[in-house]
């Protein structure tokens, strides 16, 4: 069941936001709760240990390089996430 949520972000960090999403295909809603899902996971003890969360630090000082070896490609997270979903 999806829940409402109101948040407040700077404009800027939200207009790259839109974009990266609109990039991969994927709704701001959908690639918010895929974040948090990643950061709620138990795997990370805190924010600094979760390793998008120096890309958004430079996101939201308007840097936009990110750099990092990712052991499962974004597409293989990004279906992980919706088969997740699907199961529910």
């Amino acid at each position: 069941m999806d829940t409402k949520l109101t948040l407040s972000f700077d404009q800027n960090v939200v207009e790259k936001a839109k974009k990266y999403a609109a990039a991969n295909n994927i709704s701001l809603s959908r690639l918010i709760e895929f974040l948090l899902t990643q950061v709620t996971s138990a795997q990370y003890k805190s924010l600094e240990d979760f390793p998008i969360s120096e890309w958004v630090s430079k996101v939201a000082e308007g840097e936009v390089e990110y750099k990092r070896t990712p052991k499962t490609s974004s597409k293989d997270l990004k279906d992980e996430f919706f088969n997740a979903k699907k199961s529910k």
